[in-house]
């Protein structure tokens, strides 16, 4: 959310954005909408003097001279009562709209149509080639008894899934370096709520927008996405102390997508499922552009190192505005190569917002002048698994079928291949 004073001053920047976002959003009825809110506001608020001017007058008056005034006062009130009437009817709206404003994105956020436009901005590794005809990963996984999907579908339902035997090793001794890694840098690890109340999801800006994608229980509560909306949430309504910033947070939850609109991308597998696990980067930092690019490009650099210690060839793009979503300032994907599809897969995204989730939940700090401000916020997968598992077993597989443990997994892994069991 972009607060309204800054949308009024800057309604041309507003209508950039949503261009270069592909968004529509008619800012011009948002400024009328405001207008009349404070038309309202006003008119309520000089009713509410002449009431407390009777008021006093009554207190002052006989029994004869009381009853025109009495007379007035009930003409006053039901003035008022009509007024926030639609004064309440107005703000509805007014409250709709703003929820939709969608921030402004970065300069150097490249023009495009879809993420088939998205830019380079750096690569690491040669792209792996086999002196034999490599497999997918659903054949790799199901001939070494790593993963069973009929079972998982019969069981889950579609995209389902079971990972079995050093399938999970691998997958648990993931999740312990990526605990270790970012705990050397500072984040401080959170196991956060994936079950989660509406206004969260409203707070960290998936909803209204991103509803049909999220599972609703029947009590009007979410299954989250990712772990930023418990790790987000827990700040909210709080006033940070700035010499708390920045705050560093390695948040892990269970996540639950609908993948609304993907019925028929990668309908087998683990890429894409309803239901994973993630680790999560989140930054609350002071509310500095400066401060919010700097602390992007390190959540970009914590990933990347994480990709280059498992020697996964990858490369990192700059989203287009139309690949960003209604909060996002600047999006970074950082993708992995799947030999099997020849060509880079997303396992990474990398985000920052400005005040936009701050201000819906209401994440404060004083600054050292004494004044509130509201709060940066960025985030970034850390790890996202079974996806994850997908690139590490494809780059690794050997001619026998059997797969490869990374070097930087054999510790916790105990062995340095995986082979079918007898």
């Amino acid at each position: 959310m972009l607060d309204i004073k800054f949308i009024r001053e800057n309604k041309d920047l507003i209508r950039m954005g949503a261009k270069k976002k592909r968004l529509e959003f008619d800012v011009d009825k948002l400024v009328s909408l405001d207008d009349k809110r404070r038309n309202l506001q006003t008119d309520i608020e000089a009713r509410r003097a002449e009431q407390n001017v009777a008021s006093q007058k009554i207190a002052q008056s006989n029994d004869i001279d009381r009853a025109p005034i009495l007379e007035a006062m009930k003409t006053l009130k039901g003035e008022m009562s009509k007024l926030e009437e639609k004064l309440k009817d107005v703000l509805k709206d007014w409250q709709t709209m703003m929820l939709q404003v969608p921030n402004i994105p970065d300069i150097s956020v490249p023009e495009g149509e879809s993420d088939a436009d998205n830019k380079e901005v750096h690569s690491w590794g040669e792209k792996t080639v086999f002196p034999f005809t490599p497999k997918n990963h659903i054949d790799l996984v199901e001939s070494l008894d790593l993963a069973d999907f009929e079972r998982g579908a019969e069981v889950a339902g579609f995209r389902g899934y079971y990972l079995k035997r050093d399938a999970v090793t691998v997958n648990l001794a993931l999740w312990g370096m990526v605990l270790k890694h970012f705990i050397a840098k500072g984040y401080v690890p959170m196991m956060v709520p994936s079950m989660v109340r509406k206004q969260t999801l409203y707070g960290t800006g998936y909803l209204p927008q991103g509803e049909e994608d999220l599972y609703k229980t029947q009590d009007e509560d979410y299954l989250s996405g990712t772990g930023e909306v418990g790790a987000m949430s827990y700040f909210a309504d709080k006033v940070l102390d700035k010499s708390q910033l920045p705050l560093k947070i390695l948040a892990f939850s269970t996540c639950f997508r609908r993948e609304a609109g993907s019925h028929s991308k990668d309908t087998k597998g683990l890429i894409r499922v309803h239901e994973f696990f993630k680790w999560e980067q989140v930054i609350i930092c002071e509310a500095s552009h400066e401060e919010s690019v700097r602390h992007h490009e390190e959540l970009r650099r914590n990933s990347e190192e994480l990709l280059e210690k498992l020697e996964l060839p990858y490369h990192t793009v700059a989203n287009c505005g139309a690949d960003l979503g209604l909060g996002q300032v600047k999006k970074y994907d950082l993708e992995a190569w799947v030999p099997s599809q020849n060509t880079f897969r997303e396992t990474h995204s990398c985000s920052y917002f400005h005040d936009f989730q701050t201000r819906r939940l209401n994440i404060r700090y004083k600054d050292t002048d004494g004044k509130m401000r509201f709060a940066h916020s960025l985030n970034n997968t850390a790890l996202a698994s079974p996806r994850i598992l997908v690139p590490i077993f494809e780059n690794n597989q050997q001619a026998d079928g059997s797969i490869k443990v990374p070097v930087a997994l054999r510790e916790f892994v105990g062995k340095d291949v995986i082979n079918r069991p007898e």
